[in-house]
């Protein structure tokens, strides 16, 4: 009876020690800092390059309508070729509009001859008037006839001027050096100056424009840091294109106009970069991204998963005495999408809290990662030696 009492306060004993080490485990495990990554902040110049949806267009892009009706005859040019100005891009068929300048030409010579008879006339009733032999009423007849006679020469002479006019406007050409594109009429092809599509487009391809745009508050930031538009427009550095695939185009190209007016449907303007295009890489119509690189010196740069937002306004968390406390702080609207420039709020020699921010709430302590405590450890280690022992003294009673 003894040695069962004696059993059941050993394994008595067990249990209280095992409880106790449980207890002593959680207030440890109560006891321990979260661990988040820190930064000191410290000012030092920095590019961000910002990144915009563009699209290019050549420098003149012309479409070529006809200004006279009738049928193509001839086709000169081919898509993508090569042209100069004045080089000739398509014939209309001329017949209709060589009939009709003899016809103009006919008119002239009969308004020609009618008008110097109209004159004749007018010269000899004036010699019969001073001799009193025609009245009046009839030199007065004479002279409207040879008025009326002129002003059909004149008008005879306008539609000769407009028949050659129309005649040479069957041929047509270039106006402008550059690359013909789609040609959607052909030979046969019935036209006018009224079509859905013009004949082709001319566009001069030499240097490129590339068109994008920025918002309100992007533009107001860079206007502010170089004190003008004329100012930003000569001190902006040169800017890179990336095209479509994803690849660098090889030439940089400088920012040319910025447009007076914001579109107050996407609260957006628009600027325009030049690029140039001797190997002729670049094609109208397509679609690339502008990168534009801005320098801040002596600045203060974090990483934007250490901020926060509320409210509109963007806060990051300090380190102070062991515990997060927040920080309200002003950026620069331009970034690259990993990094803010601070305005104010922070200062050199700050330490922020540059992960976990989500999860944290004022006052909350923090130990910085790599300098947690391997106390819960040295803790336990104590209480399982004594269980151990305990359990062994146990088993040779037995």
């Amino acid at each position: 009876m003894i040695t069962v009492n004696k059993k059941w306060l050993r394994l008595i004993g067990i249990v209280g020690c095992t409880v106790w080490m449980a207890s002593c485990k959680q207030a440890t495990d109560a006891g321990v800092k979260p661990s988040y990554a820190i930064m000191e902040v410290k000012a030092a110049d920095k590019e961000l390059s910002t990144s915009y949806s563009a699209t290019i267009r050549g420098r003149q892009d012309i479409d070529i309508y006809p200004q006279v009706s009738g049928t193509i005859e001839k086709l000169c040019v081919t898509e993508g070729q090569t042209v100069r100005r004045g080089q000739l891009l398509f014939v209309i068929d001329q017949i209709p509009y060589r009939a009709a300048l003899k016809t103009a030409v006919a008119n002239v010579e009969a308004a020609r001859a009618a008008m110097a008879t109209a004159e004749l006339t007018y010269n000899s009733n004036k010699e019969l008037y001073a001799q009193k032999v025609v009245s009046e009423f009839s030199l007065k007849t004479a002279e409207n006839t040879y008025l009326t006679a002129k002003a059909q020469l004149t008008q005879a002479e306008a539609q000769e001027v407009n028949a050659r006019n129309n005649l040479s406007y069957t041929e047509v050409k270039s106006p402008s050096d550059g690359v013909v594109g789609a040609l959607p009429y052909r030979v046969g092809a019935l036209v006018g100056a009224n079509l859905p599509y013009p004949l082709t487009t001319v566009s001069d391809n030499s240097d490129m424009y590339v068109y994008f745009s920025m918002t309100e508050n992007q533009l107001l930031d860079m206007t502010r840091k170089y004190g003008s538009i004329e100012q930003t427009l000569k001190q902006l550095p040169d800017v890179q294109l990336r095209l479509n695939d994803g690849s660098i185009y090889d030439k940089t190209g400088r920012i040319e106009s910025i447009s007076g007016v914001i579109d107050p449907s996407t609260g957006t303007v628009s600027l325009r970069a030049a690029f140039p295009n001797e190997g002729g890489l670049l094609h109208s119509g397509g679609a690339g991204n502008i990168i534009l690189p801005t320098l801040y010196k002596d600045c203060i740069a974090i990483p934007q998963s250490a901020t926060f937002e509320l409210q509109d306004k963007v806060f990051v968390y300090k380190l102070v005495d062991g515990k997060a406390s927040s920080a309200p702080v002003q950026v620069a609207s331009i970034s690259d999408g990993k990094e803010y420039i601070v305005l104010s709020g922070l200062a050199a020699g700050d330490v922020i809290i540059t992960e976990g921010v989500g999860l944290l709430r004022e006052g909350t302590p923090v130990v910085p990662k790599g300098q947690s405590a391997a106390q819960p450890a040295a803790e336990e280690a104590p209480a399982a030696a004594a269980a151990d022992s305990t359990q062994t003294e146990t088993g040779k009673e037995e």
